[in-house]
């Protein structure tokens, strides 16, 4: 995979378990993984500047990852995002797509999400 100035990935999902194969997934991919358990969490951090891809899960509890995005959007500049969700609904890929961010449907595979995360990564070089 390319190297860009940073090779961290922000990972926002609430599901510790998937949480933890997500960053297998990345590390084994040359990724350094940074994981936050809510959207809440990663906004008061300030992690999002050394990002170089943000993975957000649709349906966290309190603020979901597409209000996550139009709250991060309106304070920075921000790095490609990857959708994803349990619920492939015909409206969240439509509020994906209308983004310009990636969308996987769960459950998914590593090699899907590594070559998704290297497609956006050559589309914002």
């Amino acid at each position: 995979m390319g190297r860009s100035a940073s090779n961290t990935v922000i990972i926002v999902e609430d599901d510790v378990g998937l949480t933890q194969a997500l960053t297998r997934i990345l590390r084994l991919g040359g990724l350094s993984p940074v994981t936050y358990t809510s959207a809440e969490a990663l906004l008061a951090s300030d992690g999002i500047e050394q990002a170089m891809c943000l993975i957000l899960d649709v349906q966290l509890p309190g603020i979901n990852g597409f209000a996550l995005r139009g709250r991060l959007l309106a304070q920075h500049a921000i790095p490609p995002v990857v959708f994803i969700t349990a619920f492939d609904e015909p409206e969240a890929r439509s509020e994906a797509m209308r983004a310009g961010a990636s969308f996987l449907a769960k459950p998914f595979s590593g090699r899907v999400l590594l070559e998704t995360i290297r497609q956006m990564q050559a589309v914002s070089s």
